[in-house]
Order: structure tokens, then sequence, then C-alpha cells
């Protein structure tokens, strides 16, 4: 056995103890627990509800948006579509504090609606829910969307405009047909994302009309302690998360438009009052995305100088955290690339993409099962939370780097063999070099989501111990909102700098 695949074996061996393992754990804990109640029904319906209903909204609101920018040229239109992934590495509790600045009862919506007249809203409960959930899904579902649409060949538009098609032909000959293909796929990666979605829920959610699944998890485990109805949901909570993703595998994307000469894609159906049908959804969505980050700017930035001394040490243990997951993503993702690329095995890459399945709270829950007769698992929160935001990153990190390695061994591997060229000589002469860039993007990505994580951290940290997000929730409950709004402009500012600079990184020694 060479030393790819054993290290390979042996990260694959990590990741199925973290899922199928602690899953175990959870099944044989869950075995002394009674069965559900009316509450916890209740998390369930209202957890695939909200999920269906999120992705759904998600996805009717991205493809007129992803329409207008297919149709549309503009100056600054390459930077709102690279914007439109910044919501991907967004810290979730960031963004749910400038929601609250918008859309809660002292925001800006309410205050205008107080000056007409009219009662205030309220953004708590199913409601702010499911708006949380289209604010960080519409980016995705738009650009998964115009995926599509760039991919209809420029030379089937130059054909409709020799025919003289209108917009609705268009659409009839081209356009449906490219969203029935599009479309469910976006609809199962969105419900996916929105079923194990736990930061949303507890800082809008609660009650028992807005209780998710995982959130029921959460109290069991927190408030009282039944280690057997936690582990119990946690099984329902993977089921369920199993089923939406072995679905959405099986939803394949087919290519039905054929090819072309890659030209750039003009359009002439966009005429008259479709320049304000398009300029209007394009408006309208860059103002529901950028406001709440906007308010965040305006209301912490003069707080930035008084934060507490407890916020800036809880920067600094979010740093170590989020360097630490960024290293064992990458360690667990290259020896499982290489392994996936050697054996041309898609099982192995596969097995890799098990963490889709388990939510941050399923493997926390399954680690203290396992961790508690043992010794205190609460003085393990920064580790372990390091190793479950690093194998959540895993599916993300492989999806870069396996096309990344197959390519890179299919040009150059036979000449590598010859010279035998193996071991850490071939990955330092080799795979490195031509790889910066996707483990650059990788461990930028893995960082910047653990920096912004509120999962884990929130089961195993005691009082004295919070990561950044965890201290700006806190912060939030105690009515803090000024030193809230401070603590989520440092940290949506360290998650951007720590993805530039793993991004950045990667690019600058490629292009060296």
């Amino acid at each position: 056995m060479t030393r790819t695949t054993t290290l390979g074996a042996l990260a694959l061996g990590v990741v199925v103890c973290l899922t199928l393992g602690t899953l175990v754990a959870v099944a044989w804990r869950a075995e002394g627990a009674g069965g559900f109640g009316p509450a916890d029904w209740a998390a369930i319906r209202f957890t695939l509800w909200q999920a269906a209903l999120s992705a759904a909204l998600s996805v009717a609101l991205a493809v007129p948006v992803a329409r207008a920018l297919a149709r549309r040229r503009f100056p600054g239109r390459g930077i709102l579509i690279t914007l439109l992934g910044a919501p991907f590495i967004l810290p979730v509790i960031v963004a749910v504090l400038g929601l609250l600045a918008v859309f809660g009862r002292a925001g800006i919506l309410s205050q205008a609606l107080i000056w007409a007249g009219l009662e205030p809203v309220s953004i708590y409960g199913w409601h702010g829910v499911i708006i949380a959930h289209v604010f960080f899904n519409l980016p995705l579902a738009t650009r998964l969307i115009l995926q599509g649409w760039l991919a209809i060949p420029a030379e089937r538009f130059r054909l409709a405009a020799s025919l003289g098609f209108a917009p609705s032909d268009i659409f009839r000959v081209f356009e449906r047909p490219m969203l029935r293909e599009v479309v469910p796929g976006a609809l199962l990666v969105i419900f996916l994302i929105c079923l194990t979605s736990f930061a949303v829920a507890l800082a809008l959610g609660g009650g028992p009309r807005a209780t998710t699944v995982e959130l029921a998890i959460y109290q069991a485990f927190r408030f009282d302690f039944d280690l057997g109805k936690a582990a119990l949901l946690a099984l329902v909570q993977f089921a369920m998360g199993a089923g939406a993703a072995l679905i959405a595998f099986r939803v394949a994307i087919p290519g039905g438009m054929g090819g072309g000469l890659d030209r750039a894609v003009t359009r002439w159906d966009g005429g008259g009052w479709l320049v304000v049908q398009d300029v209007l959804c394009i408006g309208l969505a860059a103002l529901f995305l950028v406001l709440p980050l906007s308010m965040i700017v305006a209301r912490g930035v003069p707080e930035l100088m008084s934060l507490p001394g407890s916020v800036i040490e809880a920067a600094g243990l979010s740093i170590v955290v989020s360097l630490s997951s960024a290293l064992l993503c990458l360690s667990l993702a290259l020896p499982i690339a290489a392994l996936a690329v050697r054996r041309g095995s898609a099982l192995v890459e596969g097995v890799g993409y098990l963490t889709i399945a388990a939510s941050p709270l399923v493997i926390g829950t399954g680690l203290f099962v396992v961790v508690f007769p043992i010794m205190d698992p609460f003085a393990l929160a920064l580790p372990v939370t390091a190793l479950v935001n690093a194998a959540m990153a895993l599916p993300f990190a492989l999806r870069a780097l396996t096309p990344a390695l197959a390519g890179i061994e299919t040009n150059f591997g036979p000449l590598a063999d010859q010279l035998g060229l193996a071991g850490w000589a071939r990955f330092r002469r080799l795979w490195l070099p031509r790889l910066r860039r996707p483990l650059g993007f990788s461990g930028g990505l893995a960082a910047a989501l653990s920096m912004g994580d509120l999962g884990v951290i929130t089961m195993f940290a005691d009082p004295q111990t919070a990561t950044l997000p965890l201290q700006m929730y806190r912060l939030m409950g105690a009515y803090r909102m000024d030193d809230a709004a401070a603590a989520g402009l440092l940290l949506l500012s360290l998650s951007l700098v720590i993805f530039w600079i793993f991004d950045r990184g990667g690019r600058v020694d490629a292009d060296a």
C-alpha cells in the first residue's frame, strides 16, 4: 500500500467516524429515549415546511433576477455577480443582526410604518426564518440559474433574432427547457441547506410554531440535558438530510442546448418595458442584499473602538479555530482527492461527501455522547468546533480539488511515473504548484465558514469560553445591539479578510 493510499484511507476513516460513527453513538444513546411528543412532531413538520417554502421562494425570486442579469450588460455587472457569492461565506449571525436592523421592531421598516401611522413588524417567528433563508439563498439560486442562462449558446439568440422571435418565443423555445433542467437541482440544494440551518432558527425562531429539529436538539441537550431525546432527534435530522442529499445527487442537470462557438451573448429581445422590469429586478435584489449589511457597518463603526475585552478575546479564539479548521479540512481533502483520482472510484469521493447529510449538531451530539463518559466535554469545545467545521467544509474542498488533481494526473502523471516521482516529491514538485488555486480557495472557504459558525460551539462552550459568533449572540440576547453590531462588523471583516488571504495567496503563487 502506497503512502497516498494509506493517507487517503486514514482520512476516509476520520470522515466515516465523524459521520456514521457518531450516528451509531447517537443511535445507541437513543435506545433508552421515549417517543416523540406533540412538540417534537411539530418541529419535524416545521423543519420540512420552512425548508420547502424557503427553497421555493428563493428560486422563484431568483429566476427574474438571473434572467435580468443574463439579458443586460452594464458597468459593475461582473462585480455584482461576484458579490452574489458573498452571502455564502457571510457569518449567519451577522446577517441576522443586519436583518433585524431592517425588519425588526426597531428597524428602519418598522420606523417607516410607525411614521405612516401603521403597526410595526416583527421578524421573530416563522416569517423571520423564511426571510433570513431567502436572504442567504437568493444569491446562490441566482448564480445557479444564471449559469443555465449563460450556457445557452450565443448562436441560438442570433438565430432567434433572424427568425423574428418575440420574448415569449425565446422563453418557450430556449429558456423554459433550460429552467426545467436547472431549477430542480437548485431547489434541492437550497432545501438541503435550509434543512440544516441552525443559527437562523436559534436567533429568529423558537416558540412552538417556529422550532426546527436542530433547535429542538439544542434545547433537549442544553436546557434539559436529555441526551436520549437529543439523540433521537439527531437520528431524524440525519435521516432527513440523507434523504434530501440522495435525491439531490440523483437529479442531474443535463445539457440540452448543444455547443456553440463561445461568442459573447448578444440579446435583441429585451427592449421597451422589459428594460424597466430588469432594472427593477436587479435593483430590488441588490437593495435586499446590501441594505442589511450597510446597517451593520453604519451601526458598528462608531462602536469599534469601544468593544469590550470579551469580544477581542473571542475574536482571537475564533481566528485560532478558523485556521485550525482550514488546516484540518485540507489535511482530509487532499488525501481523499488523491485516493479518488488514483483509484478512479466515485465511491471514495462519495464517502467524502457524507458530511453533507449530517448537520454539525448531529455530529456534535454524537461526539458529546462518546466523550461524556470519559472526560469533561466542555474542555474540548474549541478542538471539537474546529474538527466539525472542517468536516462540514470538506465536500466543498473535494469539489474544488478532485477535478483539478485528476487533470494534473492525466496530463503529467505518466511522465512523473517514468521519472519515479512519488510521495512527498510528487506532491511538492507536481501537485503543489498546480493546486495552489484550489487549495487556497478551499482553505479560505473552510476558514471563513468556521469563523462565522454558530453551531457546535453553542453545545460545548461554557460561560467562560466563546468564539466571536457566540459572543455576538450573547450580546444580542442582552439587548446590547450597538456592541453586537460592532462585534458583527469585526466578525464580517475577519471572515472576508481571512478568505481573501487564503484565496489570494493561492492565486499569487499560481501566477508567479
